[in-house]
């Protein structure tokens, strides 16, 4: 059995809400004409607790075979289990919709060469329709990604395949991701964040490119923005356990512990027994709590000091000095809340200038667009006289070299670490006791230093 259109889009979504009102789907009896639809009916399945347990008893309560097997399938997808969704619609491929399903959950798993042919087949026959050409494009492009030693060939197939697709697939939601994974893994990261805001302009409610824009965003330091994105992916029923990972460690690299916890919490609810969710949650609830050193407050103290100095207490040229007069900058505070790019934007404030200011933050430890966690380090190791010897290559190491996770390398920076020298003059129990520093960033910790032939100090020496 054939049906039309199978991975149909534009209005096929509202289409389906309209004709499916929350609550009233029977997966035994009622029809599904298009992929789109089964998404709008996923979010309604998983809108309450109660409906999605009905939901789920009546996909296991279905027969494996003839209709029922074929309906079972699309509710296993329905119910977030590739796995088996997979193995149920093998047996479907005459019928579109089961079809397509079955190629988007093969390509979510990671099986692209097997999804490639199903979506080149419901390509051809629905040549107007966006999702089956977006499933083979991407299942093409992750397949010569793999193939490939270097991934140029691989982006230049896939431009040229966007560039004979049609003017409206190019503007679609999936024609802007595949431009955005193209350009991604070209290393035109800005290029690549542009086009992925243009897919979600496009639809609000593309995962992909969601997911995609916001995990570009959080590692190229616009947290605002990828928390903006991973927020809207947690507002799409089923959310994604993987998004709630990334959002509450998100969550705590801005200090909001509370809403870091309640990630960690929903997931430990769906899936007791994952026990990274489990370590995330405590350190996030630890993270709650009234922490206070003195020590730091030392390091905030010292670094405010240097943050009050007046610009006029160094030698500017002329022109920068009036140029900072008129955008409001007094002191080395004011200076380094800025970037070069805002600095260069402003009328008469040229390269030249902009070193000036760059030398007089140098000889105070700071920089341009410094955040306040990396400002408080590097006062602190102002002080601090760098290492000799054998060893002193590993020692001077910065901690970026290190590549760290975010909730890592921002817990090192907090006391004071700024080189592998400096991390290793630290016990494992000092560590621990810091805010939002667990087991899980002790063992990432530990991992990289023993790959560098060092480890964190022994407690009491």
């Amino acid at each position: 059995m054939t049906q039309p259109n199978p991975g149909q889009d534009s209005t096929a979504t509202s289409v389906a809400e309209a004709a499916a009102p929350a609550g009233s789907f029977d997966l035994r009896k009622d029809p599904i004409p298009s992929f789109s639809e089964l998404l709008a009916l996923r979010g309604q399945v998983f809108g309450k607790r109660t409906r999605l347990e009905a939901f789920r008893r009546t996909v296991e309560s279905l027969g494996n075979s003839g209709e029922e097997g074929r309906r079972k399938g699309l509710g296993l997808w329905m119910l977030g289990r590739p796995e088996q969704a997979v193995e149920q619609l093998a047996a479907y491929d005459s019928d579109d919709v089961a079809a397509f399903t079955r190629a988007h959950a093969l390509l979510h798993l990671g099986r692209a060469k097997e999804a490639l042919p199903i979506f080149k087949r419901l390509s051809d026959a629905y040549p107007d329709a966006t999702r089956p050409r977006a499933g083979a494009l991407e299942a093409q492009f992750e397949l010569d990604l793999a193939a490939a030693e270097e991934p140029t060939k691989a982006v230049a197939d896939l431009r040229a395949a966007l560039a004979k697709a049609p003017a409206d697939f190019r503007q679609s939601a999936d024609g802007e991701y595949l431009g955005a994974r193209a350009a991604e893994v070209e290393g035109d990261l800005e290029t690549a964040l542009d086009l992925y805001d243009m897919a979600v302009e496009a639809d609000p409610t593309h995962r992909p490119s969601l997911l995609g824009g916001a995990r570009l965003a959080e590692r190229t330091g616009l947290d605002d923005l990828a928390l903006e994105w991973y927020e809207a992916l947690a507002r799409i029923l089923p959310i994604d356990r993987g998004v709630l990972f990334n959002l509450g460690v998100l969550y705590e690299d801005l200090g909001l512990d509370q809403k870091a916890a309640a990630c960690y919490e929903t997931i430990t609810r769906s899936y007791p027994g994952d026990p990274r969710a489990r370590l995330y949650l405590q350190d996030a609830r630890s993270g709650i709590e009234m922490y206070y050193d003195e020590d730091l407050e030392r390091k905030e103290d010292r670094l405010n000091t240097i943050l009050r100095t007046p610009i006029t207490d160094f030698e500017l040229s002329v022109r920068a000095r009036n140029c900072l007069n008129k955008m409001d900058i007094v002191t080395l505070g004011d200076l380094v809340k800025l970037t070069e790019a805002e600095l260069l934007s402003y009328k008469n404030f040229g390269e030249t200038s902009l070193n000036e200011i760059k030398e007089i933050l140098q000889s105070k430890n700071l920089r341009l667009g410094m955040n306040h966690s990396e400002a408080v380090a590097s006062i602190e190791a102002m002080s601090r006289p760098r290492a000799t010897g054998e060893n002193a290559d590993v020692l001077n190491k910065p901690i970026s070299d290190l590549d760290l996770s975010i909730r890592a390398r921002r817990t090192v920076e907090n006391v004071g670490c700024l080189t592998v020298g400096d991390i290793i003059q630290h016990a494992e129990e000092e560590l621990l006791s810091m805010p939002n520093f667990g087991v899980t960033s002790l063992q990432e910790l530990k991992r990289k230093l023993s790959e560098l032939g060092v480890k964190l100090a022994e407690r009491g020496k």
